[in-house]
């Protein structure tokens, strides 16, 4: 068949590129034969880089001369617009007015709901800090009731202390005074009433025998001729020296008291003895 001469022919390139590849495979190949026995390439000063660029390149098989024709591309045919026109829906003005309405309404009913809540949480938040103020007044007020406890049981330990250390002085000087009382009494009895004759009392066979000691005091009277009258004993004598202590006292003589040149009586003349075993 006799191609037209208007068309070109296609030529085979892929032998020249086939060639290429087996040479650069050879060289590779050489490379490493001589690196596996031993060979190494020497040092030297660098020069220039030379690079060898290879690029395996696949082609398709080619076909043969009589097939190799190159036919026109057919022309398209270009297809019919089809115009689509979308209706839009036709809405009824009295339901949107009534979605528009009970829109409304649910937006009021949100905005009601959430204006109720935020009521309900300042009441709550409100409640809660009347609460914690309550109880802090209430702390505060038992922490002044138990202050002025305090205050008022230490003033009266102190009112009763200065009580006590009033009474305590009181009875002090009611004792110094009454010591000096019996000072002052016993020296003007002493000058105006001197024992005679005091014996001492018989120590009680009874006693003895048991090692008992102690004291009898003996209240009498000095009668004008200095002699004793109605000795009785005190209530710090033992039985056992009871007897022997009033025996001895009925014994003793004075020197009479004298008041305005007149011998008197001097009563409530008290005397001690003192019973001991040496």
């Amino acid at each position: 068949m006799t191609l037209p001469t208007s068309f070109p022919v296609a030529r085979p390139q892929w032998r020249s590129h086939a060639g290429a590849a087996a040479v650069t495979l050879a060289l590779h190949a050489g490379v490493f034969g001589l690196l596996l026995h031993g060979w190494t390439p020497e040092l030297s000063a660098p020069s220039q880089t030379q690079v060898l660029k290879t690029q395996l390149i696949s082609l398709p098989t080619p076909k043969p001369a009589a097939e190799a024709v190159i036919e026109p591309e057919p022309t398209p045919v270009p297809e019919p617009l089809v115009e689509t026109v979308i209706e839009e829906p036709q809405v009824d003005p009295q339901i949107e007015q009534q979605r528009l309405e009970q829109a409304d309404l649910a937006y009021k009913r949100a905005e009601q709901e959430r204006q109720a809540e935020e009521a309900r949480v300042k009441e709550q938040q409100r409640a809660k800090q009347q609460r914690k103020e309550q109880l802090e007044r209430e702390r505060q007020e038992r922490i002044e009731v138990e202050r002025q406890q305090r205050e008022a049981q230490r003033r009266e330990q102190l009112t009763r202390e200065e009580q006590q250390r009033q009474q305590a002085a009181r009875a002090e000087a009611a004792a110094a005074a009454e010591r000096a009382r019996q000072a002052e009494a016993a020296a003007a009895a002493s000058r105006q009433y001197l024992p005679i004759a005091k014996d001492a009392p018989d120590y009680p066979t009874r006693a003895l025998d048991k090692g008992i000691e102690g004291t009898c005091t003996v209240s009498y009277s000095v009668n004008p001729q200095g002699r004793i009258e109605n000795p009785k004993a005190l209530e710090d004598c033992h039985p056992l020296f009871i007897r022997p202590s009033l025996t001895a006292a009925k014994s003793f003589r004075y020197q009479p008291r004298i008041v305005d040149g007149r011998a008197v009586t001097v009563p409530e003349v008290k005397n001690t003895f003192h019973y001991r075993i040496q």
